[in-house]
């Protein structure tokens, strides 16, 4: 799979830029409310899960192709691949909020937090309620030393989702002193 990357960063020929995604305003919405009102972890985490595939829909077939070959990089910790991945899914897709969060966080993985920052941050234009941006941005801020914020993004993520596990990051939460 190695080989197939470099082939698969170029972006096709037909197109200059990937279309638009369908509006998953109402889905999202509507997830975020079962999430919330879910009394119990498994019945939050299944509203997350399918969250995640409204993010991770691809608004074409290369754009879908090319986030699976970044995962996949992922996967087996070659952050390169990954990066030319994300880097191509990014400049091809560039209004697809879920290219700049995973990108964000192929830095995050290398240790780059200012990098993964401001991914996180454009992909939070984009989709101001993803989630697990949201999150990422929190735990970013906070490996940057910049708590407060790094909180409150944390807090807004659990205002949306409050079983997230990075809630446990928030120490109010749990009677803890900051």
């Amino acid at each position: 799979m190695r080989f197939l990357v470099p082939l698969l960063v170029a972006t096709p020929i037909w197109a200059d830029t990937c279309p638009e995604g369908p509006d998953t305003g109402d889905a999202l919405a509507a997830l975020i409310a079962e999430g919330q009102a879910a009394q119990t972890y498994m019945v939050a985490r299944d509203a997350l899960r399918d969250m995640w595939s409204l993010w991770q829909a691809p608004p074409d077939k290369w754009s879908g192709e090319l986030l699976d070959v970044g995962l996949e990089r992922m996967r087996v910790a070659d952050y390169k691949g990954a990066q030319k991945a994300f880097d191509a899914l990014v400049e091809y897709c560039p209004t697809w909020a879920e290219a700049w969060n995973q990108r964000a966080f192929v830095y995050f993985r290398q240790e780059d937090y200012a990098a993964s920052l401001e991914n996180i941050e454009r992909a939070l234009e984009i989709a101001p309620r993803h989630i697990p941006a949201l999150s990422g941005k929190g735990v970013t801020l906070l490996k940057l030393g910049r708590e407060d914020e790094g909180y409150d993004a944390l807090r807004a993520a659990v205002d949306l989702h409050p079983w997230l596990p990075e809630r446990g990051l928030i120490p109010e939460l749990y009677g803890a002193p900051r």
